[in-house]
């Protein structure tokens, strides 16, 4: 099978050069990392030079950052006794509305993902960026460059409260009209801020406070996956084959 990846990164850094930060080639698919002010240039270029020629846009969300790589539950100094209960980090749930934690580890908390696709080259390009964080989050719309990003730009603004420069519709999509804040950002809360009912003695449906206390079963753990690391696999083959020949012997 051809490797295509390697001369698309060539191709990216011969046209963009340092204004883009790019892969290391033979990843499963080629990311670029594009500065905020550079998203609508390095966007349409993408799209109208013949090189890439990257005519459908197949997906765009968010991504918060906030807490990213820490670990909510110690496993790998597990004792007999079991595992450490231990929870010190800014994962969701473990705060109310009023005392949601900050970023402080997270200098660019929020990025936008773009997912992109070449019909006539028969590739697929990654494109991220953060948005500057300073109270308002805002990224260039992609609308005017491909139509599609329409209904997902949206959806992000929905859900992540990341504001698109020059969207021709930016409004909620998937949340109610009178919705406080943005469900996928880490720092809003699983119980949600309000509980909504049908009142029968109104005739209307009402907003009230929420009841339930939050909580979270499943704490987030990260682990070294032995699957995907090809030193363990060699080592563990070379066990194996160890093994085997002492037996036979």
């Amino acid at each position: 099978m051809i490797d295509v990846s390697n001369s698309l990164c060539d191709q990216l850094v011969t046209c963009f050069g340092d204004r883009i930060t790019v892969s290391e080639p033979g990843s499963e698919i080629v990311t670029i990392q594009v500065p905020v002010d550079e998203w609508l240039e390095v966007a349409q270029t993408l799209r109208d030079d013949t090189r890439f020629a990257f005519g459908q846009l197949t997906d765009l969300c968010g991504v918060d950052y906030l807490g990213y790589g820490q670990v909510e539950w110690e496993t790998n100094d597990a004792t007999h006794d079991g595992f450490s209960r231990g929870v010190e980090a800014l994962g969701p749930g473990r705060f109310d509305w009023k005392s949601r934690p900050e970023s402080s580890d997270a200098e660019q908390r929020f990025s936008v993902v773009v997912h992109l696709l070449s019909i006539n080259h028969n590739t697929r390009l990654r494109m991220t960026t953060f948005a500057a964080d300073e109270g308002l989050l805002i990224v260039p719309s992609l609308v005017e460059i491909w139509n599609s990003a329409n209904w997902y730009e949206r959806e992000t603004f929905d859900l992540f409260g990341i504001l698109f420069e020059g969207h021709p519709d930016l409004r909620r999509i998937l949340t109610d009209y009178g919705f406080t804040g943005h469900p996928f950002r880490k720092d809003f809360p699983l119980i949600g801020n309000v509980t909504v009912r049908y009142d029968e003695e109104k005739g209307r449906v009402v907003y009230e406070p929420v009841e339930i206390e939050p909580r979270v079963l499943v704490p987030r753990v990260i682990r070294a996956d032995s699957r995907y690391q090809a030193d363990d696999i060699d080592k563990a083959a070379d066990e194996a084959a160890d093994t085997l020949t002492s037996g036979a012997e």
